[in-house]
């Protein structure tokens, strides 16, 4: 579980094609300070599972395989070396929740449509995939390659942030242009809550009870007189 507070702005030092899947080097001594095999890393929002660690590495670096499903749902297919993301470790227990409640499970990609640079910030919109709209309010918050922020306006299709100058200075939506895809994962409390109130509108399900006891001599569909 995480909180979508980036901790750090790594880098792909290195990808490797495993055909079905790939294997990425990502530099981040902040995060691999203290990690093990084994352990979580959000990559632009992306839970990824560490693989190996470069310990004589001075950058701090680990690898960690990306199957072919993540890189088809995600924009991590989209990185090459050179690229810069977003990393965060798992949320210790009992720490600071600082943005809201983040699972690292992108559920889909939207891309940046539109940048307008205020005085003090700058307001991003960002196209969203229609199955998702219904998740996301006005004020509420969202997830976009691993950054938890507030939604400032909500339509069909499209949302927008602003972006203070620290989050654009330490985020990967400092670097991104128009057209550069991002990561989305929607409140995780609104789907919940829609598949409840779904359940509720279809009622319990019916239980099975004991077969009637049926007269003697009768097959089915007979009538008993």
């Amino acid at each position: 579980m995480f909180t979508g507070i980036v901790e750090e702005l790594g880098e792909i030092v290195a990808i490797e094609n495993l055909g079905d899947a790939s294997r990425f080097q990502v530099r981040g001594p902040v995060v691999t300070d203290g990690a093990k095999h084994g352990d979580s890393i959000a990559v632009n929002g992306v839970c990824l599972t560490v693989v190996d660690l470069d310990e004589g590495s001075a950058g701090g670096e680990f690898s960690a395989d990306v199957m072919a499903e993540t890189l088809n749902r995600s924009s991590l297919g989209a990185l090459a070396v050179g690229s810069r993301v977003n990393l965060e470790r798992p949320m210790a227990l009992g720490g600071r929740l600082g943005g809201h409640i983040v699972q690292g499970h992108v559920d889909g990609t939207g891309t940046i449509v539109e940048r307008k640079l205020s005085e003090h910030w700058e307001t991003v919109r960002i196209s969203l995939p229609a199955d998702l709209s219904r998740y996301v309010v006005e004020k509420g918050s969202i997830t976009v390659d691993g950054i938890s922020l507030t939604v400032v306006d909500a339509g069909l299709d499209y949302f927008t942030v602003s972006l203070i100058p620290t989050t654009l200075a330490l985020t990967t939506l400092g670097v991104k242009q128009t057209g550069d895809p991002v990561n989305l994962e929607v409140d995780v409390v609104a789907k919940y809550v829609e598949r409840m109130l779904g359940d509720r509108a279809h009622g319990p399900a019916a239980t099975p009870g004991p077969t009637p006891a049926r007269a003697s001599g009768t097959t089915d569909g007979e009538a008993v007189s």
